[in-house]
Order: C-alpha cells, then sequence, then structure tokens
C-alpha cells in the first residue's frame, strides 16, 4: 500500500513577522492549525515538523506533530531552496527504514487549509498522471501589467502583444482580456517522491493544479496579512480549523 508522509517546515529566521510560525492567531500559536488540519485529514502516514528551533519543536509536539530531528542551519537560511529541507527530512526518515511514496507540504503560513481541503487535493492527485499537485488561485496583479527597469526607463516584464484587431500592448490592455494566469499560494503541494531524488527538485515536470476555494489559500506572511486575517475571521469571512486543547503554555 502507497504510504505519505505530510511535511510542515517552519524554520526560526522569520524576518517579515517575527516568529511567525508560532505566533498566535486566535487562541493557538500558527502552526498548530497546519498540524490540526493534517491529523484531521487522516490520510497521512506520518506528519512531520522539519524546524531549526527548539521552541518550535516543543510547540509542535503539543499539537500532536512529530519532531525527530533538528533541521540543520544550513538548511535554514532566507534563500535555502525547499530542495534541501525536504531531501534533509526523507533522507532521515530512509535512515530510520521509513520509506514514502509520497509527500505533501503544508506550510503553517496558511492556516486556513481544512482538512477536506488536504482530502480533496489529495484525491484530485492521485487520479491524474502527474509527477506533483500544486494549490494555485487566479492571479489578481496579473504579470502583463508588470514592469522592469531599464536603465532610467522601464519596459514590460512581459513583452507579448495583444492578438486583437487593434494590436494592443497587453499591459494597455483590460483585464478581462488577458489570458488566465495563477498564481501558487501556500496551501499545500502533494508529490512522489521520486521527484526529489530524480529531478532535484519539488515538483518535477507535469505539476497538475489545485485550485483553492474561499479562504483556504490566505496566506499570512506580512504584518498586512495578520491584521486582514483578524478582520476576517472576526466577520466570518474566514474560519480556522477547531483545536479542542488547551493552547500551549
Amino acid at each position: 500500500m502507497s504510504k505519505i508522509i505530510a511535511l510542515i517546515p517552519a524554520r526560526s529566521g522569520s524576518k517579515r513577522v517575527k516568529n511567525k510560525n508560532i505566533k498566535v492567531l486566535g487562541k493557538h500559536p500558527l502552526i498548530a492549525y497546519t498540524i490540526q488540519s493534517a491529523i484531521e485529514s487522516n490520510v497521512f502516514d506520518e506528519i512531520i515538523v522539519s524546524t531549526d528551533s527548539v521552541e518550535i519543536k516543543e510547540i509542535s509536539e503539543y499539537y500532536g506533530a512529530r519532531v525527530p530531528f533538528l533541521r540543520p542551519a544550513e538548511f535554514s537560511q532566507d534563500t535555502s531552496p525547499d530542495i534541501q529541507w525536504v531531501r534533509h527530512a526523507l533522507d532521515y526518515m530512509i535512515q530510520q527504514n521509513l520509506e514514502y511514496d509520497f509527500f505533501s507540504i503544508l506550510r503553517p503560513t496558511s492556516p486556513f487549509r481544512k482538512p477536506d481541503t488536504i482530502k480533496r487535493a489529495l484525491d484530485l492527485f492521485m487520479t491524474n498522471n502527474c509527477d506533483s499537485l500544486r494549490a494555485v488561485e487566479k492571479c489578481l496583479q496579473h504579470p502583463c501589467k508588470m514592469w522592469t527597469k531599464d536603465g532610467k526607463f522601464i519596459k514590460p516584464f512581459i513583452e507579448l502583444s495583444d492578438l486583437g484587431p487593434l494590436s494592443q500592448p497587453l499591459h494597455s490592455s483590460q483585464y478581462p482580456s488577458l489570458p488566465e494566469v495563477y498564481v501558487q499560494n501556500a496551501s499545500l503541494e502533494i508529490a512522489h517522491t521520486r521527484v526529489v531524488y530524480k529531478d532535484s527538485n519539488i515538483s518535477g515536470a507535469k505539476v497538475i493544479p489545485f485550485i483553492t476555494e474561499n479562504d483556504e489559500g490566505i496566506d499570512v506572511n506580512v504584518e498586512e496579512d495578520w491584521a486582514l486575517a483578524k478582520i476576517m475571521i472576526n466577520n466570518k469571512k474566514a474560519e480556522l480549523p477547531k483545536i479542542i486543547i488547551q493552547p500551549f503554555n
């Protein structure tokens, strides 16, 4: 039978929001909601938090995840690519004679992801011939409206022309006429573990989209995100997973 592991990344060195992975939202540390959804989804053979922090380790274990190792500092830098800590985690599990066919990355900065979100995504992944699945949402800040600096001038980030009768450049076209573009969010990723070792990345070549709905794709990364998340919770526009145990400490 195929086995799947949930990997929750939670390094300690966040700069945009200090200690964001364990900052309290609602009544619990942010990471608690991701752990709760992973447990309640009941689809994982193992739920592992990859962290370089003893404090995050203690909090994660309190909420029901396993933290059998601390992530090395060289894989916990601002610029460390995901492939480094993912491979480190999978290598560690292999050393413990625990091998998995699939892995799912569940990032703590997506606290509104529900157990059903995970189950829907896994069902989509399992019923399609793909290397991986990635959560995405429709892009509101369209790349065709973006610019890069070119000396003292600017030029379109995407140098394409509209195919309409007036041949307008895309940066001067209305949003509904532009190609549909999707941006990834932090809700989840699922992939075959073979892509880590065969392709040396976490996605492979054939990536299927999982389009998040309503609040399940909301990311909480900067202070403005936190303020908006609290407003949405208070106005019942977003709902955190229910946690019945007492808050940590």
